[in-house]
């Protein structure tokens, strides 16, 4: 359960993270490093070598806490999260559009390794932007197809249409995830208090 709920938390932080970006331009850039590193870490063996330390997921605790005690201001979040979910179930049937994505997303991995006296934060850019091709390539050719609701000014800004895509395509990921560690529906409507108390002792 405890993985379970480190993976709907990686859900919520990206989809909280992309409401943060279209609405403000600006969002936790640990946060969205912990998203984009969960992404990339498509060899990983378990939960934890993809986000890190729970504290990694503390936003995306604090907002699935929020949401499953009926706060309302992260009802933007829960609509994203809602569609990833959809589109996750149209994701699993395309078996050769993963191996692609899986395929890309090691190369752009890569990227980590490249020393030629780039700062970390225009390689996470870098990495940004060429998921987000890959997601504009793919993922938005499925059905939901995503629409973001923000403020036209930001949502005009090259850099932070990329870390969106990122973080959709990170939380896709996630949903992913849930969904093989044994998530569906029926939890997620029959299991909330459970989750509640799982998703609170994420936080410290």
């Amino acid at each position: 359960m405890t993985e379970r709920i480190m993976a709907l938390a990686g859900v919520f932080q990206a989809t909280e993270l992309v409401r943060q970006a279209a609405n403000h331009g600006t969002w936790s850039g640990y946060s969205a490093d912990t998203c984009l590193e969960s992404l990339l870490a498509i060899e990983a063996d378990s939960v934890e070598e993809i986000f890190g330390d729970a504290n990694k997921l503390r936003l995306g605790a604090e907002t699935l806490v929020s949401v499953l005690q009926g706060d309302r201001r992260y009802m933007e979040s829960l609509g994203y999260a809602v569609s990833i979910m959809q589109l996750e179930s149209n994701f699993r049937k395309k078996k050769q559009m993963q191996a692609h994505i899986g395929a890309e997303l090691l190369t752009i991995a890569d990227m980590n390794d490249i020393d030629d006296g780039s700062e970390i934060h225009e390689i996470k850019d870098l990495q940004a932007k060429e998921i987000a091709a890959l997601y504009t390539q793919t993922i938005s050719t499925l059905s939901p197809r995503i629409v973001v609701n923000g403020r036209p000014q930001h949502l005009q800004v090259d850099r932070t249409v990329h870390w969106i895509r990122t973080l959709l395509f990170a939380s896709l990921r996630s949903a992913v995830l849930w969904r093989q560690l044994g998530g569906g529906r029926f939890s997620l409507m029959f299991g909330r208090k459970k989750m509640l108390e799982e998703a609170q002792t994420l936080l410290p």
